[in-house]
């Protein structure tokens, strides 16, 4: 299969004169559409927190992960609609009963430093991402896409060079599947198993990913990394498709401040930023061309660490559905965040492909019943007045999350006589603590992986690594692992959600839509992908 990208219509008579290393396209007219470009094709955009790691097998979160689509290229993208669509890999074909997988590599994909990217290149990052010595935080990633021995070498019974992975020659990479999953292909358009440069991690250490060091394979390369200030990457001449990329630069800001990150998007400062919460309306009326929402494949939920650090209270399935039941998510998405955000009473999305929301009982009911059946299981649990529950309720930094935290918290105060005690993080450190267990009750959200409900379900899987609160049901192990090689699992995951309204592991409270204000000078965002899985050389800027 051969990937053929909007820009590859354009002929050299239809593109600016030829620079070195590529094409330039500012000042001259978009080959497609033609419209006129900006001379300046600069996108700066803003980032909520630093990112803790660039590097593809440490990355756990989504900010990170759309850094490392433009700094490198894994087997596999995504189109504007979310459909896979060749990367590295030109094409690929599944053999013996879809359980082996042999992607042909692009004879001219390089790295920045001129290198060849061959399949060995993956065969090092997969075997990296699955080595226990790499601590990767997402090394149970690897066992999730059912590679052979994966599991083995995760729990360190086997090395990393048992993983079912092979270079059959320079071009050509041979995945073997210790059973069939019909979403394979599409679990490789993830980070963790983008390839990475051997030669510079050996030569490097965990100093690697610094801009002076770096050797990637993606459109642009690393030029400035200033922690928890900006980045910056720019166009990288050795890009196997570089003369079909129109932006030069991709800068990042952190501003920690949703409104203030307000005003410098509204001074020219900013491209792109998030929409404040609670002022989409306005926004939208005032500037209805550049505020957008649209879905998303993200869910919003708190959850009960059921260690024995957590609160002890959470141990008793009342509590914990007493607290679930007096969310009221209509004001929370109406009133908190008002950008048309979808109430969450399971921990699936609607907008996931192929997932029929099931229904779960108390979703059915109306507020004013949920909260009288909240006072009803608390009273039994043996709290009221004389006894009252107490916990710490944890989010990172935001004005958006810390809003929504004292919204619920004054919820369970007001209907329940619950104290919640807020307390707040800076992003890695809150990930740390929730990653260790150091907490009660805890802020959660995740972005789908891939376009399917076991991204999301996989989640409270008894052994996945990002089960912070460490609750364990055996059938929904097993109705887990009998989805992954079903033909239609949605039976599966009817009844994973409604086991998890049964016990209540975390609570729900809402679906994300995507929102924020865009120049209507960038083009190109692809907003009909609900992973928005974006690329920043898809995206070109218009004269204004």
């Amino acid at each position: 299969m051969k990937f053929t990208s909007i820009f590859n219509v354009a002929t050299a008579a239809t593109i600016a004169a030829s620079m070195a290393g590529g094409f330039a396209y500012a000042d001259a007219m978009h080959p497609m559409t033609g419209e006129k470009l900006a001379a300046d094709q600069t996108f700066t955009y803003r980032l909520l927190d630093g990112i803790p790691t660039l590097d593809p097998q440490l990355n756990e979160d989504v900010s990170g992960s759309d850094i490392l689509r433009d700094l490198f290229e894994g087997l596999t993208n995504q189109d504007a609609d979310g459909n896979t669509i060749p990367g590295v890999a030109e094409s690929w074909e599944a053999s013996e009963g879809n359980t082996v997988y042999t992607f042909k590599l692009r004879d001219n994909a390089k790295w920045s430093n001129g290198d060849p990217v061959t399949a060995n290149d993956f065969v090092y990052a997969w075997r990296r991402a699955a080595d226990p010595a790499t601590a990767s935080p997402y090394s149970w990633y690897i066992d999730l896409m059912s590679i052979k021995n994966g599991s083995e070498v995760l729990a360190g019974d086997l090395a990393p060079d048992q993983l079912g992975v092979e270079a059959v020659d320079d071009y050509t990479f041979k995945v073997s599947l210790s059973q069939a999953l019909p979403y394979f292909v599409a679990m490789t358009t993830h980070a963790t198993v983008f390839p990475t440069h051997q030669a510079t991690i050996e030569a490097h250490g965990d100093q690697w990913t610094r801009p002076e060091n770096m050797v990637s394979n993606g459109a642009y390369k690393l030029t400035e990394w200033v922690l928890k200030e900006r980045t910056t990457r720019e166009r990288n001449t050795m890009y196997w498709n570089n003369d079909k990329t129109i932006l030069d630069k991709v800068v990042t800001l952190v501003i920690n401040d949703d409104n203030v990150a307000l005003t410098r998007w509204r001074a020219g400062e900013l491209d792109q930023t998030a929409v404040p919460a609670g002022q989409y309306p306005r926004l939208k009326e005032e500037l209805p061309a550049e505020t957008f929402s649209f879905p998303r494949l993200c869910n919003y939920y708190y959850t009960f660490n059921l260690t024995d650090s957590g609160h002890p209270a959470f141990q008793d399935v009342r509590v914990r559905k007493a607290l679930a039941y007096a969310v009221d998510r209509d004001v929370v998405v109406e009133k908190v965040l008002q950008a048309g955000q979808y109430p969450a009473y399971t921990f699936t999305p609607g907008a996931t492909a192929g997932f029929s929301v099931p229904d779960v009982d108390f979703a059915g009911w109306t507020q004013a019943e949920r909260d009288a059946k909240a006072k009803e299981l608390l009273a039994e649990a043996g709290f009221g007045a004389d006894n009252p529950l107490k916990f710490d309720m944890l989010y990172n930094t935001s004005e958006g999350h810390k809003k929504i935290a004292t919204a619920i918290a004054a919820m369970w105060k007001q209907k329940l006589g619950v104290e919640a005690v807020l307390a707040n993080m800076e992003w890695k450190t809150f990930l740390d603590v929730r990653g260790k267990q150091d907490f009660q009750l805890a802020r959660g959200a995740w972005c789908g992986d891939y376009n399917e409900a076991s991204t999301f379900l996989d989640l409270v899987d008894t052994d996945s690594g990002y089960n912070d609160g460490k609750w364990s049901n055996a059938e929904v192990d097993q109705l887990l692992a009998e989805a992954k090689t079903s033909a239609d699992p949605s039976a599966n995951y009817t009844r994973i959600e409604q086991i998890l309204a049964e016990e209540m592991p975390v609570i729900p409270v809402y679906h994300y839509t995507g929102n924020f204000m865009l120049k209507t000078s960038l083009k190109g965002w692809p907003f009909g992908n609900v992973e928005q899985n974006w690329y920043s050389r898809d995206l070109y800027k218009v004269a204004e």
